[in-house]
């Protein structure tokens, strides 16, 4: 009995910030709920046609989805080819193991702010472009609709690839040396002892790198505000700046309802993840 009262304070502060927000903003994206109406009105699923009959809104759903695969697919490679580099005994490894990580440290806000001027039309990357003699490569990285989503994921990339190669090296160097010694007795060459050891004994590494670039990616906000805030036009609009836009617009019901698909689509892609995850820690 002593010890559930040691739980109970923690599960009423996860009720009080976790569990009545969540029903409560449930019960919201079903009303009419805004500054101006004196009486909460229930609305059915008025705000949720609206959603899927408004253009604007439908794009939104779309840059999120386009940006957050992007995101799982090049976060993960580059952050696994990168770990498995810097897991060799090269002499600058620890040096470089921080530079690639350092980015992800700075908030999104900042990271965007700083490529604002690198991705400017005369910016840094289209005058680099010329001068390697790549002058057909120059883009209008953060005004062209239909790459704007694409530039906005690169940096993202950048920016938490050095976060991934982190978890990736931590379950390289858990695996044994004895594993490959032995595989290479064996006559096993590189690429058969990456993808058949290598993988297999990383699948714990990987699945956390995949649910937390899933999670960020679907839930992408700072990235877009500092970049473009949802330009040109609603271009490079995701369902978190929408949200925002909705809120600040006084039109808090459709917000919330916009905010419980958001939080409906991040818990359909992820629990299939989450039970792969617990299913590999009983095998293990």
């Amino acid at each position: 009995m002593y010890s559930y009262r040691l739980v109970i304070p923690a599960l009423v502060m996860y009720g009080l910030v976790f569990i009545y927000p969540t029903i409560t903003g449930f019960y919201y994206s079903f009303t009419d709920w805004s500054p101006i109406n004196g009486i909460l009105k229930f609305s059915g699923l008025d705000n949720f046609k609206y959603i899927f009959n408004n253009d604007a809104l439908l794009l939104a759903i779309r840059n999120t989805i386009v940006y957050a695969a992007i995101c799982i697919v090049l976060k993960n490679v580059f952050g696994l080819l990168l770990a498995v580099a810097l897991n060799t005994a090269i002499r600058s490894r620890n040096w470089l193991r921080a530079v690639f990580f350092a980015p992800s440290i700075v908030s999104s806000i900042v990271i965007g702010l700083v490529f604002i001027p690198i991705l400017q039309p005369e910016g840094l990357l289209n005058e680099f472009a010329s001068f390697i003699g790549l002058g057909a490569l120059r883009q209008y990285w953060l005004s062209d609709t239909s790459i704007v989503i694409f530039t906005i994921a690169a940096v993202s990339i950048w920016q938490w690839t050095g976060y991934h190669m982190a978890i990736y090296l931590a379950g390289l160097q858990s695996i044994s040396n004895d594993f490959y010694e032995a595989s290479t007795i064996d006559g096993a060459n590189a690429w058969q002892r990456f993808r058949f050891m290598t993988i297999p004994l990383l699948s714990a590494s990987i699945n956390i790198n995949v649910m937390l670039s899933l999670v960020g990616g679907l839930r992408v906000f700072g990235e877009v505000y500092s970049l473009t805030n949802g330009g040109p036009g609603n271009a490079s609009q995701v369902l978190s700046t929408s949200v925002f836009v909705l809120f600040g617009e006084g039109r808090w019901g459709l917000g919330t309802a916009l905010n419980t698909l958001l939080f409906l689509i991040v818990s359909v892609a992820a629990i299939p993840l989450l039970r792969k995850m617990r299913k590999q820690e009983v095998e293990a």
